[in-house]
C-alpha cells in the first residue's frame, strides 16, 4: 500500500490547526467544508471586510469613527496662535516676575539666563467665531474655521524637552515603550477595512527640527499588527510593498500560502501568539499591494479639491498633500491618521520661523475641515491640531528688532479640535495675563486622551492590556473626560 492509501485507510484525522487551504481542500465535497467556510477567522476575512476589535461592544454609543491627527512637532508657541496676551508687549523687556514664575523649572538653554525678559508677540490678533476666540494673523483660513472649531488653551504637560513630551502626547508616558494612541484604538475598536492599515503615519517631506522615531506609532507591548504604517512620498509608499523584479502575484501568492502553512506549524509548536499576527500582517501586505497604489493616486481629485488645499497639494509630500491623502485615507475606513509637521522649536529666530510655518500648515488644515464638511464627513471624524507643549513668555537670549526666541514651556499651550461631539465656535481654558500658568479649566495630556477615547465610544479606565502582570492604558492612571468641550 503506497503511503496516500495508508493516510486515507487509518481513520478520520484531527482538523485542529488546519489552514483555510486544506481544510476547504479537505472537505470540499461536502456539506462540513460550507459550514466550516463561515467559521474562519478575521485575519482570514475577504479584502475589504472589518475585522473587530478587543471591546466588541463600544462602552457608550460614540460621537466619531475615526480620529485625523495633525502633529506640529517642536512646539507651535500659543502666545504667536490663540493666546493673545496685550500685556507682555507692555511690559517688554522687564524681567519675568517671581510671582508667576513661582520657582518652576526651565531648560539648561534658558536656566542660566541672568535675565529672563518679557517679550510680546510681533503678530496681531482678532477676535473670531461665535466665542469671539483670538486667533493670530499668521493663521487667515484658520480664523475662517473659527465657527467649527473648539481651541483648548489650556492644555499641560509634565514633559519639559522634546522627547519625552512627544512620546507622552503619542503614548501617554514619557519613557519609550507603550504602545501609541492610533495602536491603542486599532487594538480597542479593529478595522473598518482590511485591504488597508488600521492606523497610517504622513511625515512631510523634506522638514528639519527634532527628529521623529518609529517608536511614536509603535504598538509596544500590544501586538504587533497595531502599529502605525508610515505612506511615504516615493514611487514607493510603503517600503519592500512592492514584488522585486521576476516575481508576480501568482508566484507571492503561492509563497504566501506556503509560508503560512510553516507559522502554522510553528504556532501549534510555540503556542505563540505574534505568530498568527505575523501571518496578519503577510497577508495585509498582500492586499495593500493593491489598495495602496490607488488610495495614494491623486489624480482622480478634481482641481476644486486641489484649489481648496492650496497650489502644494499637488506636490507629494508636502503638508498639503498629506492633509488630502489623510481624507481620502479617512473615506476609506482607516481609523488613525497621525499627520507629523516639524520645525515648530523657535529658540531664535521666530517671528520669520512661524511665520514660514503658518504659511504652510494653516490653509491645509483648515480645507481638511471644510472638506471632511462637505462630505458629510466631519459629523464622525475628529480633526486634532496641536504640538507637545507651549513656548515661554520670556525671550530666550536678547531681543534685537524684529527678532526673538522663546524656549520651551509645558504648563499652558493652545490646540483645537474639530468634528462630532465636539462644541464647535467655542473656546476652552484660560491662562494668566502673563500667558505662563493655567488659571482657569485645565485639561492635561491624561485628558485629552481620555476626551478622544470618549468621543469614539470608549471609558478609558476600561480600555487595558495585561502586559508582565499589570493592566496598563493609554491614560495610565489618571485622566478625566473634558465635558466641557462636549457637544
Amino acid at each position: 500500500m503506497n503511503e496516500t492509501n495508508r493516510q486515507a485507510c487509518s481513520g478520520p484525522e484531527p482538523t485542529t490547526g488546519l489552514s483555510r487551504r486544506q481544510m476547504l481542500g479537505r472537505f470540499a465535497h461536502g456539506i462540513g467544508g460550507m459550514a466550516l467556510a463561515d467559521l474562519l477567522t478575521a485575519s482570514q476575512a475577504t479584502a475589504g471586510d472589518a475585522i473587530p476589535g478587543v471591546l466588541g461592544v463600544l462602552h457608550h454609543p460614540p460621537k466619531v469613527k475615526r480620529v485625523i491627527s495633525l502633529f506640529q512637532s517642536g512646539g507651535p508657541s500659543h502666545l504667536e496662535t490663540f493666546d493673545y496676551k496685550p500685556l507682555l508687549k507692555k511690559l517688554e523687556g522687564q524681567d519675568l516676575p517671581d510671582s508667576v514664575r513661582m520657582g518652576q523649572r526651565l531648560t539648561g538653554m534658558s536656566g542660566f539666563q541672568s535675565h529672563l525678559p518679557l517679550v510680546g508677540s510681533f503678530t496681531g490678533f482678532r477676535q473670531h467665531g461665535p466665542s469671539g476666540a483670538w486667533i493670530s494673523d499668521l493663521l487667515p483660513h484658520t480664523a475662517r474655521i473659527a465657527d467649527k472649531i473648539c481651541v483648548i488653551r489650556s492644555l499641560h504637560s509634565e514633559a519639559i524637552n522634546h522627547d519625552p513630551a512627544i512620546t507622552f502626547l503619542q503614548t501617554g508616558f514619557q519613557i519609550a515603550g507603550r504602545p501609541s494612541i492610533g495602536s491603542w484604538l486599532s487594538y480597542g475598536l479593529g478595522s473598518e477595512n482590511e485591504d488597508l492599515p488600521n492606523f497610517v503615519v504622513l511625515i512631510t517631506k523634506g522638514k528639519g527640527g527634532q527628529p521623529l522615531y518609529s517608536r511614536l506609532w509603535g504598538a509596544g507591548f500590544l501586538p504587533s499588527r497595531h502599529q502605525g504604517v508610515q505612506f511615504r512620498a516615493s514611487a514607493e509608499p510603503v517600503l519592500y510593498l512592492n514584488n522585486p523584479p521576476g516575481v508576480d502575484s501568482a508566484s507571492r501568492r503561492g509563497m504566501l500560502d506556503r509560508l503560512r502553512n510553516l507559522h502554522e506549524l510553528e504556532e501549534r509548536e510555540t503556542q505563540d501568539p505574534e505568530i498568527r499576527t505575523r501571518i496578519a500582517q503577510f497577508e495585509m501586505a498582500f492586499r495593500m499591494q493593491t489598495s495602496v497604489p490607488e488610495v495614494t493616486n491623486l489624480a482622480d481629485e478634481p482641481d476644486h479639491v486641489f484649489e481648496l488645499y492650496g497650489k502644494d497639494a499637488r506636490t507629494p509630500g508636502t503638508f498639503a498633500s498629506n492633509c488630502l491623502m489623510a481624507r481620502r485615507l479617512a473615506e476609506r475606513g482607516v481609523r488613525f491618521i497621525q499627520l507629523f509637521h516639524q520645525d515648530w522649536d523657535h529658540h531664535g529666530g521666530l517671528p520669520g520661523g512661524i511665520t514660514n510655518l503658518c504659511r504652510e500648515t494653516d490653509r491645509a488644515s483648515a480645507a481638511l475641515v471644510t472638506d471632511l464638511e462637505q462630505r458629510g464627513m466631519l459629523e464622525d471624524t475628529l480633526v486634532l491640531w496641536g504640538g507637545e507643549f507651549g513656548r515661554t513668555n520670556y525671550s530666550q537670549g536678547k531681543i534685537t528688532p524684529g527678532n526673538y526666541g522663546r524656549d520651551h514651556h509645558p504648563r499652558c499651550f493652545s490646540v483645537w479640535m474639530a468634528g462630532g461631539g465636539v462644541k464647535p465656535g467655542s473656546v476652552w481654558g484660560e491662562t494668566c495675563e502673563f500667558g505662563y500658568n493655567v488659571v482657569k479649566d485645565g485639561v492635561h495630556v491624561h485628558d485629552l486622551h481620555a476626551t478622544i477615547l470618549h468621543l469614539l465610544g470608549i471609558d478609558h479606565e476600561r480600555l487595558t492590556y495585561r502586559f508582565q502582570g499589570r493592566d496598563f492604558r493609554l491614560t495610565d492612571i489618571a485622566g478625566k473626560v473634558v465635558r466641557g468641550i462636549l457637544a
